[in-house]
């Protein structure tokens, strides 16, 4: 299955705020379909697999994965000591697109890929294109040295200023450059889920 490219809101109302997907708000409340549901209209019970489906595709959008991407993420968590829930997410945090979004430098995980596709973000001031390139602990995430694209990142740190920089990133204004210090808590994914719930999804597979 091919990556995600059509009506953005239209997840969000169906799945919640994604911040990863968009930062937008619809000013509709129905779920999207015929047969949406208002927020007041609890006839409708979602199944228990209907219920893991969801946080799945929650996942799936924030990050902007396909279908494999995901899966082989779920065999990697498993495969790692430790907790499977929390090793998923570390390692989605630790691709170099969520890391982008993360630090502020684009205004959407899809817009960070771009960023890195072009060839204007570096690690270890080796240009890297590879949006879900793993990065890891020391390592240094910088902007290639281009006017243009330095000032268009620079404004979207502006509109980000708000927004709590993770206590695992460090990052230096002046330069323009952050480095990874360790793996991010639960606390620092801004994606409103239940991760044990998408284990759970593939647990049969």
């Amino acid at each position: 299955m091919s990556r995600y490219r059509g009506p953005k809101l239209r997840i969000t109302r169906r799945l919640g705020a994604l911040p990863g997907l968009t930062k937008k708000k619809s000013n509709k409340l129905n779920r999207p379909g015929q047969h949406g549901k208002g927020p007041n209209d609890n006839n409708k019970k979602t199944t228990e697999y209907g219920i893991r489906l969801e946080e799945k595709q929650k996942l799936k959008f924030n990050y902007g994965l396909t279908e494999n991407q995901l899966y082989h993420y779920i065999k990697e968590a498993r495969r790692r000591k430790g907790v499977t829930g929390l090793i998923l997410l570390q390692l989605l945090e630790m691709r170099l697109d969520a890391i982008c979004f993360t630090l502020g430098f684009a205004t959407s995980i899809g817009h960070a890929r771009q960023l890195v596709n072009h060839g204007h973000i570096s690690v270890n001031k080796q240009v890297v294109n590879i949006p879900s390139f793993q990065c890891r602990l020391s390592d240094i995430i910088g902007v290639k040295q281009n006017p243009n694209i330095q000032n268009l990142i620079k404004d979207n740190l502006k509109n980000n200023q708000n927004n709590e920089l993770p206590s695992h990133l460090k990052f230096d204004n002046s330069k323009l450059e952050a480095t990874v210090l360790n793996y991010c808590d639960r606390n620092d994914v801004t994606v409103q889920i239940d991760e044990l719930l998408v284990i759970e999804y593939y647990s049969r597979r």
